[in-house]
C-alpha cells in the first residue's frame, strides 16, 4: 500500500498481480484495476509530484503507472529477479529498487539503469532516501542496515545490531535518527552521527514488518505479525531506556466492524500509556 503525496488516494497491490486505486475519503475503488503484473505485487510508491506510481512484483518487473488513467507510462523494467522494494528519490529524478539478488539498483526517471550496488549478503527488503537524495539506506535479510552514496553506490556505513532481517526503515524529519523494524521482533533507533544504536530495542511479540514516522517527528508507529500496532514516543524511547512510552493498538480483525482496542502495554519494558 502507498498513500499519495496529498493523502487523497491510496494504491494497493494484490496477490493476483493487479494494482487498485482507492479514494481515501470515501473508501471506494476508483475505476478498474491496473493490470500488467502476472505475480504478486510486493511494493508500491508514488513519485513526489504524484504523476507516477511505481509497482514492484515477484514477476521480476518494475512498472510505472499514470494514476489518472491506470495505464503504464513506459515498458516494464525487466530485472529477472523478485523485486521487493521500490522507492522514488525526494526529488523525483530517480528511483531505487532492491530484491532477491541482494542488489540495489538506481534508475533514472526514464527507467535507465544508473548504477548497481552490491554489498548485502541476502535479499534487500527496505530502502529509505535522505531528503537531499544524496544518501540511501538499505535493510536486508542479512540483518544489516547499510548507508550508501546514491550517486555512485559508495558504501558509507554498516549498522549492525539486529539479529534477523531488516524489514522497514524510516528517517526522522530532522534526519538525526534512523528507525528500523526487523524480523527479530524489535524496533531499533540509530544515531546517524555515530551510526550506532541508541536506547534499548523496542519489542513486539512477533516479526515487525512496517514503520511510519509522524510528520512532526515526535512519534512513530510500528506494526507486526503479532497483530499489534505500537505508537512510540521518540523522545521517551531515546531518554528513558526501558521506560519507553507508547500506545498499544490491538488489531482485532481487518474485516471486523468492531473498533480497534487501545491500551497501554502489559510488558514492563514498554512503560506507560502515551495520551495523544
Amino acid at each position: 500500500m502507498a498513500v499519495s503525496p496529498d493523502e487523497t488516494m491510496v494504491v494497493s497491490g494484490s496477490l493476483d498481480g493487479r494494482v487498485w486505486l482507492w479514494n481515501r475519503k470515501n473508501g471506494k475503488i476508483v475505476d478498474d484495476p491496473w493490470e500488467g503484473h502476472n505475480s504478486p505485487v510486493t511494493c508500491l510508491d508514488w513519485s513526489p509530484n504524484a504523476r507516477q506510481v511505481a509497482s514492484a512484483s515477484e514477476d521480476g518487473t518494475i512498472r510505472r503507472w499514470h494514476p489518472d488513467t491506470g495505464q503504464q507510462i513506459a515498458p516494464p523494467i525487466q530485472t529477472g529477479q523478485w523485486v521487493l522494494v521500490v522507492k522514488y528519490s525526494p526529488q523525483g529524478d530517480r528511483f531505487a529498487s532492491g530484491g532477491e539478488d541482494n542488489m540495489i539498483r538506481m534508475w533514472s526517471k526514464d527507467g535507465e539503469l544508473l548504477v548497481g550496488i552490491r554489498g548485502h549478503d541476502n535479499w534487500v527488503w527496505s530502502l529509505c532516501w535522505s531528503k537531499d537524495g544524496q544518501r540511501i539506506f538499505s535493510g536486508s535479510a542479512d540483518a544489516t542496515i547499510r548507508k550508501w552514496r546514491s550517486i555512485d553506490g559508495g558504501e558509507l556505513a554498516v549498522l549492525r545490531g539486529h539479529t534477523n532481517g531488516v524489514r522497514s526503515l524510516c528517517l526522522t524529519p530532522d534526519e538525526r535518527h534512523l528507525v528500523s523494524a526487523s524480523s527479530d521482533c524489535s524496533v531499533r533507533i540509530w544515531d546517524l552521527k555515530t551510526d550506532q544504536q541508541v536506547g534499548d530495542p523496542l519489542w513486539h511479540d512477533d516479526e515487525v514488518r512496517a514503520l511510519v514516522i509522524f510528520p512532526d517527528g515526535n512519534c512513530f508507529a510500528s506494526a507486526g505479525l503479532d497483530h499489534k500496532i505500537y505508537i512510540w514516543s521518540l523522545e521517551a524511547a531515546l531518554q528513558h531506556g526501558r521506560d519507553q512510552v507508547c500506545v498499544h493498538i490491538a488489531v482485532v480483525s481487518i474485516v471486523s466492524n468492531r473498533p480497534c482496542i487501545m491500551h497501554s502495554p502489559t510488558r514492563s519494558s514498554r512503560g506507560v500509556q502515551l495520551h495523544l
